[in-house]
This record gives structure tokens, sequence and C-alpha cells, in this order.
């Protein structure tokens, strides 16, 4: 039994079980959901959808959440603070991808982290497509369901240092298309990477980096409560995560939107990826000075 002294008695390894368990009865209903007709609708002005999918794979996590550990605070994509609790806390990301799933692309995951006073211990990933799932828990290590409880541990390949990287990219729903800073970066990043990825889906970003399939990720004000789960992931599988100046990342839940900008990747080339965004700030004045191509401008 892995329990923290002090700490409630939480065991650990029923935690993760639990989280393993959750997430792929949640998988299991997204994949039969997405066989039929799927019921999109935004939820704000930023573009971003909600289905009906979310709220019922939400419900699904949040209730078992809530009957196994009713002191646990509960934090999900959809419905907000379900339950503020002890200074442990649940974050739900029923579907991570709902955009895709929107327009018919099988590309979305589950996504559950479990924070200690904000900072993540336990983060699951599970892909309903693939029936694969990937998890964390802090300082044992990284591992890779691939079909029953047990995982098996998962460690990055070390890779050669790439002429030019690819990376992941990913920002909040709430950035603006005029955000100079966003500009910078992308032009950075679209001009000196082999090719730039954008999901719609970061947590699968992240479980593309602990397997080593890609070479980093840059996420400017991303979204907080899928965060966690793929950091922890990818750290625990031997990755280096900074914040975008190079100084240390704060991965505790419910930071100000800025302090959630990140780099991540390998240690061997970490500096280089930082360097790479921190040239950014060298061309943001004359981004700035940009008007942005809009719809209405081309006449949509």
């Amino acid at each position: 039994m892995n329990e923290e002294p002090g700490r409630s008695g939480l065991d650990l390894d029923e935690a993760h079980r639990f989280a393993v368990d959750t997430a792929r009865a949640a998988g299991h209903l997204l994949r039969r959901g997405v066989r039929g007709d799927v019921h999109a609708r935004a939820k704000s002005a930023s573009g971003d959808l909600v289905t009906d999918l979310d709220l019922a794979a939400e419900r699904l996590i949040v209730d078992r959440i809530r009957a196994r550990w009713p002191r646990h605070g509960v934090i999900a994509e959809e419905g907000g603070e379900y339950a503020v609790g002890d200074a442990w806390s649940w974050l739900v990301d029923p579907l991570d991808g709902t955009n895709n799933v929107a327009i018919g692309l099988p590309a979305y995951v589950v996504g559950i982290a479990l924070c200690d006073r904000g900072s993540p211990v336990l983060g699951v990933v599970h892909d309903p497509v693939a029936g694969r799932t990937w998890s964390a828990v802090r300082g044992q290590g990284a591992f890779v369901h691939a079909g029953g409880p047990a995982g098996v541990p998962l460690r990055a390949p070390r890779r050669p240092v790439p002429a030019a990287p690819v990376l992941a990219w990913t920002q909040g729903h709430e950035v603006r298309r005029d955000d100079s800073t966003a500009r910078a970066l992308k032009v950075v990043l679209d001009s000196t990477a082999r090719r730039v990825l954008q999901l719609w889906a970061p947590l699968l970003s992240w479980v593309m980096l602990a397997r080593g399939d890609i070479d980093g990720i840059v996420g400017y004000r991303p979204e907080a409560v899928d965060l966690p789960a793929g950091m922890l992931l990818a750290a625990e599988a031997g990755m280096a995560v900074r914040g975008l100046d190079g100084g240390c990342f704060d991965d505790r839940y419910g930071c100000p939107a800025e302090r959630r900008s990140f780099v991540a990747g390998p240690p061997e080339t970490i500096d280089r990826l930082v360097k790479l965004v921190t040239a950014a700030q060298w061309i943001e004045p004359q981004v700035r000075q940009l008007t942005p191509i809009t719809l209405t401008t081309v006449g949509w």
C-alpha cells in the first residue's frame, strides 16, 4: 500500500487503479457515442464547443469520484467545481478534442488528474480510438496500459538531435487572434520547425511527447484542467518542462494563465527549445504592428 503519512491515508495505488478504470469507462461511453449523431454547440465566443458526449462522460467520471472520495474536490472542464474538498482535488477533462469529434476526426482522449494542494500527483490519459491508456504517478514513473489494469513502464527513447524539430503547439481558448506574443511564437515555430502540430487535443500531444514521437511542445496560456495530467505524464517519462523564459515551471493548478505558458521536450534539447521560443521576443514588436487578417477582411 502506498499511503502518504499524515495526508488522510490516501492510497495512491488505489487511486491510480481507480483513475485508469474510470477513464476507460468514460472512453467506452465516448467510443459508442461517436458512432451516432454528435450534437455540438458553442460554449464560448472563442469557438470552443461542447457536446452531449462531453457532459455524459463528465457525469460518469464525477459521479464515480464523489462516490469513492466524497471529501475530495472535483473540478471539471464543463461543470466547473462540482465539489470543493480537502487538499486533494481531481481535475477532469472528459473529452479532450471536442472540436475534432464535431468534424468527425477520430483524435480525442479522456484526461483525469489528482492534485495534492494544487500539484499533480497522478495523471491518466485514455485514447478510446486506440484502446490504450497512459498514466503517471509522481516519483514512480509513467506507464502504458494496453489491456489489463497493470501498466508497463514508459520511458521516452533517446533520439538523435534533429536538424529541425517536430513540435506541437497549444494555446488557451481565450487567446485572441491579435495577441502579439502568440503570433510571434507561431512565426518563429513555423519558420524553424520541420512541422508544427495543432491537434486540438493537447493531451494527445503530451502522450506523443512522452512516447518520444515528437521533439517538443510549446504552450501559450493553455487551459488549466487538462494541463496537469499531460505535464506529469511527460515529466515522469523523462521529459523536461520549463517556463517560456527557461525558468522553473509552476505545475500547480489555479495559477494565472500567463504562468501556465511552457516549453517541454527532452532534457538534452530543452535549452535549444527555450532559445527557440525566446527568439520570439525579438520579433514581437514588428508583429504587434501588423494588422491580423480577419474573415471580414477577406470577405467571408
